[in-house]
């Protein structure tokens, strides 16, 4: 199963608004093939690793991150119906799936097929990994994180506007790989008129992973860009993944709203002193509310500079 999690990870900001799912089958200890959501969301998983393993897949054991999906599509055949027809002796799935239309009756077709079915397995690392997915069936809005590159003092800019670069070089590139892993990122109208980001991967062999750009506030947006008047049409988007990078009033009205479910934060080892902060007005009235909302999932070195990682509490 974590096996079929890291292929699952290939297709993380690029199915659009299908889940991104792995698929691995393996028979007297042989894997016959694997397969990951393709670009766009087709082809499936279970449909890619099947066309590998062919009628070896008979009688093996087929490992999903997801439950198959059990409703037919006019982009493709429903994956349990093919499960079905290749006569694997055992299907181990991690997680029911969320969406209404497949929701256990996957699995309950499988087993009245005569398959072995096994579940749970690794569950909360697929949910982890699917969370935008989740949060789009759940809540009807992508998974939002928020991304803040600040110096030790929690500065974005100096008082001048002056802001390239706070981070190095390797910060840099791991915020692109956070790209990469998006469907769309946001940033606000004042961001988009100073700074005019180009909001692209520019990381060798993931350049055609750059998300969908979204402008945040009034004006014109540049050409291609989607256009949002508020955060509360932030569920207009449809799509799993949202990252959120700028500027401060932008990241500001996230956390004022609720909708950071995640913060990735970068920090320089630098001071700034006068300049522009990286949040105004949240909300917070009492200081007693502000603790115990967020977790720390990750903190490791990144060049001189460090990246922190933290959960919305649930």
């Amino acid at each position: 199963m974590a096996a079929a999690l890291a292929l699952a990870e290939r297709g993380v900001g690029c199915t659009l608004n299908s889940p991104s799912v792995g698929c691995i089958i393996v028979k007297d200890h042989i894997v016959l093939g694997r397969g990951w959501t393709g670009q766009g969301g087709r082809p499936h998983a279970e449909a890619m690793a099947l066309s590998q393993a062919g009628s070896s897949a008979t009688g093996a054991t087929i490992y999903v991150t997801l439950e198959p999906c059990a409703h037919v599509s006019e982009r493709g055949p429903a994956c349990t119906q093919l499960l079905i027809e290749a006569r694997p002796a055992r299907v181990v799935g991690a997680i029911v799936d969320p969406d209404p239309r497949t929701s256990t009756k996957g699995f309950n077709q499988l087993k009245e097929a005569g398959i072995t079915v096994e579940t749970g397995v690794m569950a909360s690392v697929a949910r982890r990994q699917l969370a935008g997915f989740f949060s789009r069936l759940e809540r009807q809005r992508p998974f939002v994180t928020l991304k803040l590159a600040t110096s030790l003092d929690g500065k974005i800019a100096l008082a001048n506007g002056e802001s390239r670069w706070i981070t190095g070089g390797s910060a840099r590139a791991h915020a692109h790989v956070e790209r990469a892993r998006s469907d769309a990122i946001l940033v606000g109208a004042a961001t988009v008129r100073i700074d005019v980001p180009a909001l692209d991967v520019r990381l060798p062999g993931l350049e055609n992973r750059s998300p969908r750009k979204v402008m945040l506030g009034s004006g014109t947006a540049p050409d291609g860009w989607d256009v949002l008047r508020s955060v509360d049409e932030i569920s207009s988007l449809d799509c799993n993944m949202l990252l959120v990078e700028g500027g401060a009033k932008t990241a500001s009205a996230f956390l004022r709203a609720g909708l950071v479910d995640r913060l990735l934060l970068y920090r320089a080892p630098i001071l700034i002193g006068a300049g522009t902060a990286c949040l105004g007005d949240i909300g917070l009235e009492d200081l007693k509310d502000a603790h115990g909302r967020w977790h720390n999932s990750l903190a490791r070195r990144l060049g001189n500079d460090h990246v922190e990682v933290y959960d919305r509490a649930l």
